[in-house]
């Protein structure tokens, strides 16, 4: 039975200044990234799989009706514990319906290496947002596996595809990094007979090659010039089924962070965030700006490295961030432009092609969220120029979330940090990747109400 998990209707929030700093230790949901993967992974492999931590956010629940969709047994045992009785590796079957997979592109791209690689037909939409998203990175490559795909113009969804069942080997570079593409790819390949190799000049999040490995597939990396790296993909491999713990997830763990780096007198923890090298470019970032961001009880849960994150509130200064640097803090742009806007002096962050093809044209969409809240900004080819104040941002404009989870959440962070209120358009697709944001802002002393 297909289960609609939209959002029911527009919730639009006006934020003040808290009264007093924010202050106190939270958890924050399960990595998305991860979240999405252990259900795809736990679907193709032999046997029962008992994932704990799993976010329970809109865009992760698509993928989980949708592995039911194609014959998995994917059963809600408690918050955040999941049971995944797989089909294994040839053992999926063609829905009897369409897959909705909501906003979440992740789900979709994702999808669409294994259903290009199984022998039937299947259709993929998703919400308004995720329709207007391109598909064609993902399809391009996957049309030499054999499989067809009809779309709307321009590539976008929906999608209907007619898999190949005896798909041949893949060999594809990435002409952009993309996680996304890279993880289509190895998925479309776990079918061939062969070796899939995917050449990537950019190292991207690496959540596909490590589950990969943990459920049994041969799966080889190794260095490529500057910073690059080839991955290739042992075919057919017996994925065997192997329990999983999903981390707190860097990007959530980021709002929570940055807002208690900008509103004064305040500290704050997070504990159990993953803290994979491919996801923690913001970390960084905020540290070269002078961020007080502490990591402490560094462990290894579930093959993903995981600390606890401290940040307290000082003077943060402007940054040079990197193309390079962007793989890794792809989601985290538009929070780390509200930090940026609270800096003293200008920071510029480089290379932010892949943010115009996000939830929104998160680039155009961070820009307004910033100049409606009297900060300057400049963006000079794929590079965005945000002038700080060096002190409380000036607030009092309307922010257009634009459907996007993240932009919300960040004009929440900058709303905190505003010398006037900060109105925010609809915070309904807070839901997709961090449900209870709102309530967890609140526990640490936010004050938020709509």
């Amino acid at each position: 039975m297909k289960t609609d998990h939209a959002p029911s209707s527009v919730r639009a929030l006006t934020v003040h200044a808290p009264r007093a700093p924010l202050s106190g230790s939270v958890h924050v949901p399960g990595d998305k990234s991860i979240s999405h993967r252990s259900l795809m992974f736990a679907a193709l492999a032999r046997g029962t799989t008992h994932i704990t931590g799993l976010l329970e956010g809109e865009d992760v629940l698509r993928t989980a009706d949708a592995m039911r969709a194609l014959g998995a047994d994917i059963t809600r045992e408690g918050a955040g514990q999941w049971r995944v009785q797989g089909c294994g590796l040839d053992g999926l079957r063609e829905p009897a319906d369409v897959l909705d997979m909501g906003n979440s592109g992740t789900a979709a791209r994702l999808l669409s290496g294994i259903l290009a690689s199984h022998g039937f037909t299947s259709v993929m939409t998703g919400d308004a947002s995720l329709r207007g998203r391109p598909m064609k990175r993902v399809t391009d490559p996957l049309a030499a596996t054999g499989a067809t795909f009809l779309s709307r113009q321009g590539g976008r969804l929906p999608l209907a595809i007619a898999g190949n069942a005896n798909p041949p080997p893949l060999a594809y570079r990435l002409p952009v990094a993309s996680a996304q593409v890279k993880s289509a790819v190895l998925l479309a390949g776990l079918n061939a007979v062969g070796e899939t190799r995917v050449e990537e000049p950019v190292a991207t999040r690496d959540h596909t090659e490590n589950m990969l490995r943990h459920f049994g597939a041969q799966v080889q990396v190794e260095p490529m010039g500057a910073g690059g790296r080839v991955i290739t993909l042992q075919g057919r491999p017996d994925l065997v089924a192997r329990d999983i713990v999903v981390p707190g997830d860097p990007s959530s763990a980021a709002f929570v962070l940055v807002a208690a780096l900008l509103v004064p007198g305040s500290t704050v923890r997070v504990q159990g965030v993953g803290l994979n090298p491919l996801r923690t470019g913001l970390f960084t970032s905020l540290r070269e700006m002078g961020a007080d961001l502490a990591i402490s009880n560094e462990r290894v849960e579930g093959g993903e490295p995981v600390g606890d994150l401290t940040a307290t509130a000082g003077a943060l200064h402007g940054v040079d961030v990197p193309a390079t640097r962007a793989p890794s803090m792809i989601d985290e742009y538009p929070v780390l432009a509200v930090a940026a806007a609270h800096a003293v002096g200008p920071s510029r962050f480089r290379g932010l092609e892949e943010l115009r093809v996000k939830e929104s044209d998160r680039l155009a969409a961070t820009v307004a969220l910033l100049e409606a809240n009297g900060i300057r900004v400049d963006v000079v080819g794929d590079d965005m120029i945000v002038h700080g104040t060096g002190g409380a941002i000036p607030g009092g404009g309307l922010v257009e979330t634009r459907m996007d989870h993240r932009l919300a959440m960040s004009a929440i962070v900058m709303g905190l940090a505003a010398r006037k209120p900060v109105s925010v358009d609809d915070t309904a697709f807070i839901d997709t990747s961090f449900p209870g944001f709102v309530g967890l802002m609140n526990s640490i002393g936010a004050g938020l109400a709509a």
